[in-house]
Parts: structure tokens; sequence; C-alpha cells
């Protein structure tokens, strides 16, 4: 009897009993080794495969959930995996959601942009509370219609070696074509449960949708497969023989020389600020990045573009592409420098302060 308060006597018990322990365990590991080893960056075959391999599993693991429920499975072995099922594309949709948040979070350097990495990291939390929603239809196809769309977005781009508004409506049109295909399948492996469940699905996809595309052209989106790997505001900029750039700018405290906000220049009379960046893109993937300078007008309390400095970078630098523009002798007041791609996304900006100085403040020196 002893022995029995430790034994469970089925499968469903013994995943009822544990998985309580597994999910979290499996979380940490999994977001772990996405950060630190497998998803290093959006190009690599690797990273690809393991999310496209996530995405499979997930949909298998649906089919099979509803072709179970709708009495298509006789095999006494396939129907003795039925417990499992459910937590194995919880696993999937959890390691998809811990896979963009790494990727997402890497390009979000805007502001804006953090509210859509933000919602996939509440996802990522939630995905520990949905495995009693893992068997109802319209929630499954819901959640798999947000992975799969999440992936598209920037895959699309890695294949076409393109960016821009045309391909995040091509990679929704393909996420649409796909779940209605997706659709098909499950009426023919459970139509009863598919038909119960249409409205619900196309309503649900609908919103779905359309949240994508608001947050997209409000450019609540980090613009992947693009990525800030360095930025800031220099009094110096040198590039040198060897391809090194050599930057000299003013030293701040350690935790802000992690925020291009509200940095403060001290300008003397025809002196130059320089504002450097490195962009990550994918490997055969050319495009223009735009440095806009703007100066806030205190008469009309609006932000005035002073100069739209264009400049093209190569993708395949795991680095970045490195790049800078100037402006000589800005006047003294609120400036901000909006890096944009050629379409009008934000991939950083770069606010800072001109106060007039009569001598140079200590400079830090840095290679990059």
């Amino acid at each position: 009897m002893i022995a029995r308060r430790f034994l469970p006597k089925n499968v469903r018990e013994l995943v009822h009993w544990y998985e309580r322990y597994l999910s979290p365990i499996g979380l940490i590991g999994g977001f772990v080794a996405d950060n630190l080893i497998l998803l290093r960056r959006v190009d690599v075959w690797t990273t690809n495969a393991l999310l496209g391999s996530y995405l499979i599993i997930a949909a298998l693991g649906i089919v099979f959930i509803n072709a179970a429920e709708s009495g298509r499975v006789k095999s006494n072995r396939l129907l003795a995996l039925v417990p499992f099922v459910p937590v194995v594309v919880q696993f999937s949709m959890g390691g998809l959601f811990s896979g963009y948040l790494s990727l997402y979070s890497r390009s979000a350097a805007f502001g804006g942009s953090w509210v859509f990495v933000v919602i996939v990291a509440l996802l990522l939390l939630s995905n520990e509370r949905f495995i009693r929603f893992y068997t109802r239809l319209p929630f499954q196809v819901s959640l798999y219609f947000v992975v799969l769309y999440s992936f598209l977005i920037f895959f699309l781009p890695v294949v076409f070696k393109r960016i821009g508004p045309d391909m995040f409506v091509i990679s929704g049109v393909l996420s649409l074509g796909i779940i209605a295909a997706f659709q098909v399948l499950l009426a023919h492996v459970a139509p009863l449960r598919e038909k119960e469940a249409r409205t619900a699905i196309a309503r649900s996809v609908v919103i779905i949708g359309l949240i994508f595309n608001i947050l997209y052209f409000e450019n609540l989106i980090p613009p992947l497969p693009l990525a800030l790997k360095a930025g800031g505001l220099y009094h110096r900029v040198v590039h040198e023989p060897s391809g090194m750039y050599v930057l000299e700018g003013e030293e701040v405290p350690w935790y802000e020389s992690f925020l291009r906000y509200n940095l403060t220049f001290h300008r003397v009379p025809g002196e130059r600020a320089y504002v450097f960046t490195s962009i990550f893109a994918p490997e055969g993937l050319t495009t223009t990045i735009i440095h806009q300078w703007q100066r806030f007008d205190t008469t009309t309390n609006a932000w005035v573009t002073t100069a739209d400095i264009p400049f093209q970078i190569s993708g395949g630098r795991d680095a970045g592409y490195r790049g800078y523009t100037g402006k000589f002798d800005p006047a003294a007041g609120k400036w901000r420098v909006n890096v944009l791609t050629p379409t009008g996304q934000i991939i950083t900006r770069i606010s800072f302060t001109v106060v007039d100085a009569t001598t140079t403040p200590r400079l830090v020196q840095s290679v990059l």
C-alpha cells in the first residue's frame, strides 16, 4: 500500500502527477538552450529546422488528438498515447514561443516594438496553464495560426532575401492558406468536431490576422530579420584601414550604456555629432538603411526632420553591417535619429540632448 502512493495506476495519472514538474523544467531548459546554443541567428538552417520541426510536431499532435476524440483511432497502442499528446503539443508550442521570444527580443531595439515581444512572453508563460485547452479544436487551430504567422514573418524574407510590407502580406496570405488546408485535413479525420468548431475558428483567425496587421503597420512588431547589434552617439568616428571603427563617445554610467535614449552631447562650437549603428541582416540580403535626423521644435512642439541620410547594408556579418552619419554643429536642444528601413519601419531610435560647452568632455574609446 505504501508503494502504491508513489506509483501511478495508469498513463493518464502519470501525466497528471508529473506535468507540473516537467513543464517548468522544460520551459527553463528550452529557453536557455534557445538563447545560448540553438537560435543564434535567424538565417542559419539549424534555427529554421528546429522551429519547423516544432510546427510539424504540433500539427501532427493536433490531428492525432482530434482523430482519437472522434473515434478514428482504433489501435490500443495508439490510444495509450492519447494522454501524452496534449503535453507534446504544449511542449512544441512552448518551444516555438521560447524561440520567438529569443529572436524577436534581439530585434526589438525600438521601444514600441517591445509590445509584440511582451505579447510573446505572456503567451510563453501562459502556455503552462494551457494544457486543458489543448483538447479543444478552436484553441488548437487559433494558437497554431499565431505560431505559424510569427514564423513566416521572418522566414520568408530570409528565403527570398527581401524585406518590406509585401513580404509581410505574403506571409499572412500563406498562413491563411496553410490553416485552410489544415482545416480540410481536420474535416477528413474529425468531420463532426471540425464542423462544430468551424465558425469559432474562422472568427478567431480573422481577429488574430487583424491584430498582426495592426501591430505590423503601427511598427509594433520587431523588424526581423533585421536586428540592431550596436548603436550609439559619438564625438568622433574613424574607419581604420584594418576595417575596424574607432569610436569616441562621452562616458556614461554602465547601465545607461545599454540605452539609446536621453543621452547628452556636450557640443563645442564647430563640432560634429555622429550616430553609429551596426545592423544584422541575413546572408544574401542587401537593403538600404536610413538615418533620419530630427530636431524638436519648441515653437511648434513637433519633431522636424533635418536630414534623411541613406546607405546600403549587406547581410551575413554576425556582428552586423556597420555605418554612421553625422550632423555638423547641431543646435542646442532635443534631437533624435530614427534608423529606418526603406519603407519606414523603425529599427531603433537614438535620442539625445545637445548642450553647449566650451571644452570637449572626457571621451571613452571603443572599437567595433
